[in-house]
């Protein structure tokens, strides 16, 4: 079994979502006594926050680097970072260390494509609706068409996420929010919809919305145990 590091606290209630997924598949694949071998480093996520919504991508990019090295050198196999957000940053953290990055776009990507599927809604932070870096990813490697919300939706979307979800509040309300918000990108022809943000799933359930929901927090986890037990 490969050793997989993770880079968690974006935010911590996420990360241990991850945690508990991935040891889950282990243990599904390989028996009831069975877990996963992994390292995780889990940032303060407060510096970064401001850095993002500041616009200092490259000292948050510093910071995740760090991360990276020090599960590298801990022994780690791969690296997986517990958020979509900071994906902007993944050639960053890739130029740091020899192990491969695994990238949260591309589970979701593939799971699209193997289902059949052409167009799809983005939920996720704004810096994720409205830049590229997952968007361009999904359309150029798996030849998808991604919608996202319009502007007032993604200041809802992003509000909940941050002032909401990433302390561990959930409410009935802001499901009823996204549940609309998610019928109007159908109504514009997304046959599934992303959950572009690893903490939408604290909040989204399948149950909850009549399209396909695909779930990145668990895809990515999930792809980091296939490539723990060699199958990625």
């Amino acid at each position: 079994m490969r050793t997989i590091g993770l880079i968690g606290g974006m935010s911590w209630q996420s990360s241990a979502e991850y945690y508990r997924i991935i040891n889950e598949t282990v243990q599904a694949r390989l028996g009831p006594l069975r877990s996963a071998e992994m390292l995780m480093f889990s940032v303060d996520f407060g510096p970064i926050e401001r850095a993002q919504h500041e616009g200092r991508w490259a000292d948050a990019g510093a910071l995740l680097q760090q991360a990276a090295k020090r599960l590298e050198a801990g022994g780690a196999e791969c690296v997986v970072l517990c958020t979509n957000t900071m994906h902007k940053l993944a050639d960053m953290i890739e130029d740091a260390v020899s192990i491969p990055l695994l990238h949260v776009a591309d589970p979701a990507g593939e799971a699209a494509r193997a289902r059949g599927l052409t167009c799809v809604g983005l939920l996720g932070t704004a810096f994720t609706m409205e830049q590229d870096f997952i968007k361009s990813r999904l359309k150029e490697r798996f030849g998808l068409d991604v919608l996202t919300p319009d502007a007032p939706d993604r200041e809802v979307v992003h509000r909940i996420i941050y002032d909401e979800l990433c302390v561990g509040i959930v409410k009935d309300t802001s499901l009823a929010a996204y549940q609309d918000i998610m019928a109007r990108l159908a109504s514009r022809g997304a046959q599934a919809i992303i959950l572009g943000c690893t903490e939408i799933s604290l909040l989204v359930k399948p149950e909850d919305n009549a399209l396909v929901l695909l779930d990145t927090t668990a895809l990515h986890a999930q792809a980091a145990v296939a490539f723990a037990l060699g199958s990625h």
